[in-house]
């Protein structure tokens, strides 16, 4: 039977996706989701449609999944199907839309139980919200005076809640690096939130043990609990802190760490195989339109004065002449994954060859100035391989923004405003800010001149190709943002697969010494048993 998870604060399931997906002996997976809970709605439906997507994969009927992302058949046809309405049914009572803190404690206590079904072993999983704790959060909120009062500091209680009430044999918590040096009314919250979960309740202890370093709570320092992704196969630099909790008194050894990748992956090998396309004007787009504000865009560099601006200006009117692309993209482009001869570990991790396609790969529509400052950033990071920061920005390209012009010799803040993504680099993290622009997080191509899309977004945060998001596209780009890097929780639900497979030999090892050991008394007490030899003795 697969060890139950229990998966709180879901967002859209990237890290119930990793532990999900993992197989044990015979294929059969290894971890099975009984409940992930989530309060936001569109969150909450992505988490539905992919419980609803596992129970499908393997029979079938699995087809139907794939005509309904490819937009063949609409939500109420495809919930229509028998298969598909009785998936739904076992979906909804494992992905519930629920706000712990707020909803009926009471009530998810039963849920949960009920979700064990009795087992003994089980890992609970989360990341409670980061906001509170994040450096950027942290600085947005430098003046608020209600700042120290928001309940996001203290949302890990209600994690710490379903550990002393349920007593998970392993726990995993995720959260923002910037909980390292977060602060509440002048004391560490991350000394308080360690202290906190190593002793929950009067006679539950657990070792708080870090994934990329040998120790526990006693011995690590608080940055030996960061995961650098990059290190480990994950195509972006993102940094978090991740928990290994270990129920002490529930024999589990010292665990296996993760392994290192001899070289980083990077953004050019995540989505360089996706469909070639262009972005969009936000105001009186056409294909015309759009390659007379690229062509125009060489232009701007004039009177740059620096060394570099003849070379940049024959690169971006190169570049401008190659900008061809006609498609902007779609809910679903339909093509062939070629096959590769060795594919990598993170191509096996995101094709699906059933799939027939890419989904949710639409371009944004951006300012014709944006699209200037693309056309620059893009081919001064194809050029030097890095990413130009505003302060050496030519003037014509600077947005007209209050903390770009500054006076006197002040520092121009948000100096990375514009930011490509490198193509021989990881990328830097996706977060949820990407829904609002995608300044940060502009393609390293210059002749496709845009950011990226909800599909490239969701490679570099390593979702397979048919992991399909709920509601419009800003609200998919929230909840790429907010997740969990679905292939390094895979490598973290290795390692806690490790620790269970041990526990369960050391307890066959025990159970056997003991039954040999009751075996050997029961011998001691019994008559000897009688010999041929002796029978014949008696009968003479």
């Amino acid at each position: 039977m697969p060890v139950p998870i229990i998966d709180l604060f879901a967002g859209p399931g990237g890290l119930g996706e990793g532990f999900a997906s993992l197989k044990g002996h015979g294929g059969k997976a290894f971890f099975e989701i009984g409940l992930s809970i989530e309060k936001n709605p569109v969150a909450h439906r992505t988490l539905t449609l992919r419980a609803v997507f596992r129970r499908l994969r393997g029979s079938k009927d699995i087809r139907h999944y794939y005509s309904y992302v490819r937009g063949e058949i609409d939500e109420a046809a495809f919930r229509r199907i028998p298969a598909v309405a009785g998936a739904f049914a076992q979906a909804e009572k494992e992905a519930r839309c629920l706000e712990l803190g707020k909803s009926d404690d009471g009530g998810i206590d039963t849920e949960i139980q009920a979700a064990l079904k009795g087992h003994e072993a089980w890992v609970l999983i989360g990341g409670p919200p980061c906001q509170a704790y994040s450096l950027a959060g942290r600085s947005r909120r430098a003046k608020d005076k209600t700042f120290h009062t928001d309940e996001k500091h203290f949302l890990y209680r209600e994690y710490l809640r379903i550990i002393r009430v349920h007593r998970p044999t392993i726990f995993v918590m995720e959260n923002v690096k910037g909980l390292l040096s977060s602060q509440h009314s002048g004391n560490p919250m991350f000394d308080r939130i360690l202290a906190d979960l190593s002793k929950p309740a009067e006679g539950l202890e657990y070792e708080i043990r870090s994934f990329v370093k040998p120790g526990n709570g006693d011995e690590l320092e608080p940055g030996d609990y960061v995961i650098p992704s990059e290190r480990y196969g994950i195509p972006q630099c993102r940094h978090r802190v991740i928990l290994l909790g270990v129920r002490k008194g529930a024999g589990l050894p010292r665990h296996e760490l993760l392994e290192t990748v001899s070289k980083a992956v990077t953004v050019r090998q995540a989505i360089d195989d996706l469909p070639r396309i262009r972005s969009r004007l936000s105001s009186g787009d056409s294909l015309d339109a759009w390659r007379k504000a690229v062509q125009v865009a060489p232009a701007c560099v004039e009177g740059w004065n620096t060394e570099t601006e003849r070379s940049m200006t024959e690169a971006m009117r190169a570049f401008a002449a190659a900008a061809t692309y006609t498609s902007v993209g779609g809910a679903f482009i339909a093509r062939e994954y070629k096959r590769s001869k060795n594919p990598t570990e993170l191509q096996q991790w995101l094709h699906d060859r059933s799939l027939g396609g890419v989904c949710q790969h639409e371009a944004r529509s951006h300012m014709a100035s944006d699209l200037a400052r693309y056309l620059f950033s893009a081919c001064f990071a194809h050029s030097f391989g890095y990413s130009a920061r505003l302060d050496i920005f030519p003037k014509k390209l600077l947005p007209e923004h209050s903390n770009v012009h500054v006076e006197g010799h002040e520092a121009i803040p948000f100096k990375d405003r514009f930011r490509v993504q490198c193509r021989n680099e990881p990328a830097t993290t996706v977060v949820a800010h990407i829904a609002k622009d995608g300044h940060y997080y502009i393609h390293y191509d210059p002749a496709q001149c845009r950011s990226l899309t909800v599909r490239e977004a969701a490679r570099l945060q390593t979702f397979p190709d048919n992991y399909f998001f709920a509601g419009n596209r800003t609200e998919q780009y929230t909840q790429v943002g907010n997740a969990v890097p679905p292939l390094l929780a895979h490598k973290l639900a290795k390692v806690v697969r490790s620790l269970l497979n041990q526990m369960n030999r050391k307890k066959r090892r025990e159970t056997g010494d003991l039954l040999h050991k009751s075996r050997s008394a029961t011998a001691l007490q019994l008559p000897a048993s009688k010999t041929p030899i002796s029978r014949l003795v008696e009968a003479s």
